[in-house]
């Protein structure tokens, strides 16, 4: 059954081609770049993507990227407990592991962790202005992990000229967000510096405690770009998340405990951009680097009782070359090395491995309206050998855009952590890949003049090989399949200039196909089937800005063998924002509502009723 839940005001719950805004020096709602890991018009690309961008995310309030994620199609989350507790994504009934991430180009998933997943709990989003989602497999582009699909998220780039902003929030549980940015372009050099610092007294992680388990959070990121000439430029990232956490004992039933994790998440991207010929054949060469150091206390103020640290060390290069107007071929070569560090309990681990990649991938539009895509990708891993994947995609539009049918057809594939791999006590050297095959039909109808958009999608995704714990072996090994299937339907309205509506669904069928008699047929864990969203913002002629959002999830299990239920819940939000002269706007949002009970991990609390307010500027 459905229970009203939790309200946070937001603007758009998804941002669709017809009504996004583009920011100055970021890509506009026509332009992608997760699909082929270059800039395409949304009218070259035939799988489904959503494009959350700034206006969006300022119009919002959220705090933290996942409340942005949550409402768009084929999106579903869990978190245990307060803010900065572990929080999960899964794309289209994908697991968590199965869902690529990355921060300015760097992938930031985690070699340290079980299944190499990345945790979305300590990722705000004050230092992020653009999100791209894209469902279905695609590791011809992005190599491991993509099976569910990838999470791309961006900083600004440098404003020209200079420009700066700041703000500040505060409400319930004597939570404050404080953030500012500067940038700036001078002559052939621009960049950019900002931070987030982020505090909150919580609520108990344990849906039974009485304990607030707190939560620290320091990010900031910055940007350098160097133009030497019309050919080479330099570019410079890096992002930085400091993160503190009080939570509750998992150990056996949630409940209030003295424990408490730290983090330290460091990533980098240096990158050379060079094109020649009149950037028919263009080049890109750089080098990314994560590390994520995580400790764990069973009581605060004491040495850290265990801990794991991961490296990703990547080398990429990219080489575009257009024969032709009406073609491109995209090839590359990539070199990852993960790693991976543990102590405590009376031991200490270490592992690594490498992976070699090469890919190629070819656009052609062969007449006007019809794009084709088409490529192929093959891994090399130190420790099982080699991944083969293949991706193929089309758009067509017979009236200049205004109807996009869109087919696309990914091959995913999945490398087993080094933990599954090497541990002393259930690791398997012997493990396979997961490997997936994804298929998406879809189409997009934009109506009355472009005030109107209809998107519809039907895909299915074949998963086997899949990593899971065996009993019998106490071991982990290839012995799951799962299929999942499902349609996304998303219609955005702009009736009036001032007044945008947007409404989204996702049905979601996950199942397990494993063939073992406990867990065949069953649902996949904390993977809803239906989730709706609906949105409403308005712009009066006064200043005064309002939105509205309900969003609505069905019933899910907590557990494979689908013994223990999570009934649906709703979402309910409200917002609104004013401007005070020029430069400063004053800011407020309600989160639920209705200060609804509702759970998305069995055992973990939510928030209830909570109401903040704040202020912008802007120079």
């Amino acid at each position: 059954m459905l229970k009203f839940a939790s309200i946070s005001l937001l603007a758009l719950a998804t941002a669709t081609p017809a009504f996004a805004e583009a920011i100055d020096g970021e890509p506009g709602d026509d332009i992608v770049v997760t699909a082929s890991g270059i800039e395409q018009s949304r009218d070259e690309v035939g799988q489904a993507i959503t494009i959350i961008d700034a206006d969006t995310i300022g119009r919002r309030q959220a705090v933290d990227v996942v409340d942005l994620l949550a409402t768009t199609p084929g999106v579903r989350f869990s978190r245990s407990g307060s803010i900065g507790s572990v929080a999960s994504l899964s794309l289209r009934g994908a697991e968590t592991t199965q869902t690529l991430v990355l921060i300015d180009g760097v992938k930031v998933n985690d070699p340290s962790g079980i299944g190499d997943g990345y945790d979305f709990g300590h990722l705000l989003t004050g230092n992020i202005s653009r999100i791209e989602v894209l469902r279905g497999s695609n590791s011809v582009v992005h190599g491991s992990q993509a099976i569910g699909g990838v999470v791309s998220l961006m900083t600004a780039t440098p404003a020209e000229g200079f420009a700066a902003n700041a703000s500040a929030d505060y409400g319930y549980s004597d939570s404050l967000t404080a953030k500012a940015d500067v940038s700036g372009t001078a002559g052939a050099i621009s960049g950019g510096i900002g931070g987030v610092y982020f505090r909150t007294d919580g609520i108990s992680s344990a849906a039974v405690g009485t304990e607030k388990d707190g939560y620290k959070n320091i990010a900031g990121n910055a940007r350098l770009k160097v133009v030497f000439s019309d050919a080479l430029s330099l570019d410079l990232r890096g992002y930085y998340i400091n993160a503190d956490l009080d939570y509750d004992s998992f150990f056996g039933t949630p409940a209030d405990s003295a424990d408490a994790a730290k983090l330290d998440q460091y990533i980098g991207y240096a990158g050379l951009n060079l094109g020649l010929f009149d950037d028919n054949f263009t080049s890109r060469a750089a080098v990314t680097w994560m590390r994520n150091e995580r400790d764990y206390y069973f009581v605060r103020g004491t040495a850290p009782d265990y801990g794991y640290s991961g490296t990703n060390l990547r080398f990429e290069y990219q080489g575009v070359v257009t024969p032709a107007r009406q073609a491109k071929l995209i090839f590359g070569y990539e070199h990852e090395r993960p790693d991976y560090d543990f102590f405590g309990f009376g031991s200490t681990d270490s592992q690594r491995a490498n992976i070699d990649s090469v890919y190629a991938l070819g656009i052609v539009q062969p007449f006007t309206g019809l794009s084709l895509t088409g490529g192929v990708r093959h891994d090399d891993h130190s420790q099982f050998g080699g991944a083969t994947t293949l991706g193929a995609n089309a758009n067509y539009s017979p009236n200049d855009g205004a109807t996009n049918f869109r087919l696309s057809y990914g091959e995913g594939f999945k490398a087993p952590s080094l933990y599954q791999l090497y541990d002393a006590f259930s690791g398997n050297a012997a493990l396979r890949p997961e490997r997936s095959k994804s298929y998406d039909i879809g189409i997009d109808q934009n109506l009355a003049d472009g005030r109107a958009l209809i998107s519809l999608t039907a895909f299915l995704r074949n998963t086997v090989d899949q990593i899971n714990y065996d009993n019998a072996t106490f071991t982990y090994g290839n012995i799951d399949r799962t299929r999942a299937k499902g349609i996304e339907a998303t219609l955005a309205l702009r009736p009036v200039d001032a007044l945008n509506v947007t409404a989204s669904y996702s049905y979601i069928d996950a199942r397990d196909r494993s063939g073992r008699p406990a867990f065949d047929s069953k649902r996949l864990p904390r993977r809803a089937a239906h989730a709706v969203s609906l949105s409403a913002d308005y712009d009066w002629s006064f200043g005064l800005s309002t939105g509205a959002t309900l969003t609505m999830v069905g019933d899910s299990f907590d557990d494979a063998a689908n013994a223990v239920p999570l009934d649906g819940y709703a979402l309910a939000g409200i917002r609104a924002s004013f401007p005070v002269g020029s430069n400063f706007e004053i800011t407020g949002r309600v989160d639920n509502l209705f200060g609804a009970d509702y759970a998305t991990v069995s055992g973990y609390g939510t928030y209830g009723r909570a109401a903040y307010g704040g202020v912008r500027a802007r120079f």
